[in-house]
């Protein structure tokens, strides 16, 4: 079940406002000592994190499918996917949903109901734990992770059914921008950079890959080698993009590669604003990436 993005914070009866979690969405399944840990895209992640797979593997429960985020918090205790990416820091299993529960299907019960059952279940604290509630309030919760320096808010109604698809029983509002871009080049590095200088991001409509812009911030010595290792096997001729970006010295790629950026806004002839590389994700395909509105 995914969340639709609006654009401000609100209040509804009836909802709770959860902390919008900086990580991989991962769901886990556990049949009585067997635990598997599944992305979005069904890719086995389960020998990634054998922490989480220890700690779901006590829990009473014969059968269970949960859903949630796995993340590594920064020293403020705020999740960041860079560090997730980067394998810094322990990863945590922060889980906001029960889908099966010792044989019972759960996904037909109201939120309220499902996670009740979680707090059963999950403790509240430790490397396996419940999802924040931020507030039942969705303008203080939003004003909340403003000063904590959240990347969000998810508003979830209690009577909501899950459903496998994006809905807007979920709606999620975010305080800084996010989202994943393709990459469909590079520039060549200058000075006494390494590698290669900027990414060419792009996002897909419905006439093509759109160029957004390029991001040349957030990279350390070891991601620059790690990404000039990948395009070796994507180079070629010609641009992905519907239009040729205006730039020198590029190397174009297949568009296969999806990068987390942060940045703060699009500007008017959309283009991003400030982008920063946070890392790469496989959890999400390419032509699956478009301009979150």
């Amino acid at each position: 079940m995914l969340a639709t993005l609006v654009s401000a914070a609100f209040a509804r009866p009836n909802w709770i406002f959860e902390e919008k979690y900086d990580g991989v969405r991962i769901l886990a399944y556990k049949e009585g000592d067997r635990v598997s840990l599944m992305s979005r895209n069904s890719i086995d992640r389960t020998e990634h994190y054998p922490e989480i797979v220890r700690l779901i593997r006590k829990l009473k429960a014969l059968t269970l499918l949960l859903d949630g985020e796995v993340v590594v918090f920064d020293s403020k205790g705020i999740s960041r996917f860079q560090l997730l990416q980067q394998s810094k820091g322990q990863p945590e299993y922060a889980v906001f949903d029960c889908l099966y529960y010792d044989g019972q299907d759960l996904r037909r019960e109201p939120l309220a109901e499902r996670r009740k059952i979680l707090e059963g279940i999950i403790p509240l604290e430790g490397k396996l734990r419940i999802s924040t509630v931020v507030s039942l309030d969705g303008l203080k919760a939003f004003r909340v992770a403003g000063k904590r320096g959240f990347e969000g808010i998810v508003g979830k109604n209690l009577s909501s059914v899950y459903e496998g698809r994006r809905s807007r029983e979920w709606l999620k509002v975010k305080v800084h921008h996010e989202q994943e871009f393709v990459i469909g080049g590079f520039t060549e590095p200058k000075g006494t950079r390494l590698e290669f200088g900027a990414l060419l991001l792009g996002v897909y409509d419905k006439h093509g890959l759109r160029h957004v812009g390029k991001v040349g911030t957030g990279f350390d010595s070891g991601s620059l080698r790690s990404l000039r290792q990948k395009f070796q096997a994507l180079t070629q001729s010609t641009s992905a993009f519907v239009e040729l970006p205006n730039e020198r010295d590029v190397t174009f790629l297949k568009p296969e590669l999806v990068a987390q950026i942060s940045f703060t806004e699009w500007t008017a002839d959309g283009k991003l604003r400030h982008p920063v590389y946070l890392g790469l994700r496989d959890d999400k395909k390419a032509r699956e990436v478009h301009r979150e509105d």
